[in-house]
């Protein structure tokens, strides 16, 4: 009996899972994407531009 009730709720929480899975997968979908329009965008490549430009002025043989 006991092992029956085991085997209902393992049932239960892997259906959960899924959904948890499921949930996380979209989640980390939309941040990639907004990661990916931010690192594509002119304002972003100008920024990063930007710093390797003023390192380089810091560098001492330069």
């Amino acid at each position: 009996m006991r092992h029956l009730k085991q085997l209902r709720a393992r049932a239960h929480e892997q259906g959960m899972t899924t959904s948890e899975y499921a949930v996380g997968t979209v989640g980390a979908c939309t941040v990639g994407g907004a990661i990916y329009t931010i690192a594509t965008s002119d304002w972003f490549n100008n920024f990063i531009k930007g710093v390797f430009e003023k390192g380089i002025e810091l560098l001492p043989f330069m």
